[in-house]
């Protein structure tokens, strides 16, 4: 549905942004949450850069495409191991046999799901993941249940699509289909393609520029009040701080309709934390907190590959959403085929 446009890289909005921005002194930070759970070895002792202003430097454009095979949850076939139980040998053999599967388009015992296309160029780099899978906590590595309240609300999301077809309305696409965003942590997380994004840092701000749907989120570190209950954005409202050398970045305010697996706007709150881990290495793990709908917080976690040769490309969406319009120009003419069938 969504082309990218393979031409010469547009200039950064969000490295002005930071720019303009960063005349902003870095003021008192606020308390956070607990950290999550080890989320995996970080390899042989080695010094983390810094910023010419003092903070840990997690500038860059990155990648995480080789974990776009990765299982969300742990498999059944790994019932009873944990993540830190994997050698590397093993993990190698993992990545080896998944991207084995991609190549022949083959499914995994047990795996029902709808395979995306191999002529996508990220599909053929899946060997070079790094996890089993990525839900850390709980440590069964599964998500939690949901509540009964969940469960409520999340029948009458699925109730009220049933009701209207997807080709009804522009508006019955979801905001992905539309070129509005992908959402947090959706933004980030691996797809067939445009896996790069970008890290701008300047003193009391991060920016992070996402390829896919071309979103930044520019994130304050000082410890401003947070925007009012009344004020939602799509990607939420966050604000970063420092422990020690992760950055840990807490998001609310929530629009409906772009809650990350049709959680509660009003009480989701998710916690991102990145680290440094090794020089082309920063660790990204994402805490989900919506105690309306599981019954408990869950955390996954991915490895973040630093890469020059992966810069952020033009991401023309909407120039090259021909699927919306078709879409709807195809319902339509259905329509009225029925409608001259009937009379």
């Amino acid at each position: 549905m969504h082309r990218r446009c393979p031409a010469v890289a547009d200039v950064c909005a969000a490295v002005a942004a930071v720019a303009i921005l960063g005349v902003v002194p870095l003021l008192a930070q606020a308390p956070g949450p607990a950290s999550p759970p080890p989320v995996g070895e970080v390899g042989d002792a080695w010094t983390a850069r810094r910023t010419a202003w003092g903070d840990p430097d997690l500038q860059g454009n990155f990648t995480n495409k080789s974990e776009q095979s990765t299982p969300f949850e742990r498999p059944a076939e790994f019932e009873g191991r944990r993540i830190e139980d994997f050698e590397a040998a093993e993990l190698a053999e993992i990545a080896r046999a998944r991207q084995e599967r991609v190549i022949f388009n083959a499914r995994p015992p047990g795996d029902s799901g709808v395979h995306s296309p191999v002529h996508w160029s990220d599909r053929f780099e899946v060997d070079k993941a790094s996890r089993p899978w990525l839900v850390v906590d709980p440590p069964d590595g599964r998500i939690p249940d949901v509540t009964p309240e969940g469960q409520r609300r999340l029948a009458a999301q699925a109730a009220a699509r049933r009701a209207r077809s997807e080709a009804d309305s522009f508006s019955d696409r979801s905001l992905y289909d539309r070129c509005i965003t992908r959402g947090l942590p959706g933004s980030m997380m691996p797809a067939i393609y445009g896996n790069s994004f970008q890290i701008v840092q300047s003193p009391g701000y991060v920016a992070i520029r996402y390829e896919m749907v071309h979103e930044t989120r520019i994130i304050p570190l000082d410890a401003r009040p947070r925007l009012g209950e009344s004020i939602r954005q799509y990607m939420g409202d966050g604000r970063g701080r420092w422990d020690g050398d992760t950055l840990v970045v807490e998001t609310r305010n929530f629009r409906e309709g772009s809650t990350y697996r049709g959680a509660d706007a009003r009480s989701l709150r998710l916690v991102e934390r990145f680290t440094r881990v090794a020089p082309d290495t920063v660790m990204w793990a994402v805490t989900v907190d919506d105690g309306s709908t599981w019954a408990r917080p869950w955390t996954f976690a991915l490895p973040l590959t630093e890469s020059d040769a992966e810069p952020v490309f033009e991401y023309a969406c909407h120039e090259g959403n021909y699927a919306m319009s078709n879409i709807l120009s195809g319902a339509r003419a259905e329509e009225q085929a029925a409608a001259g069938g009937a009379e």
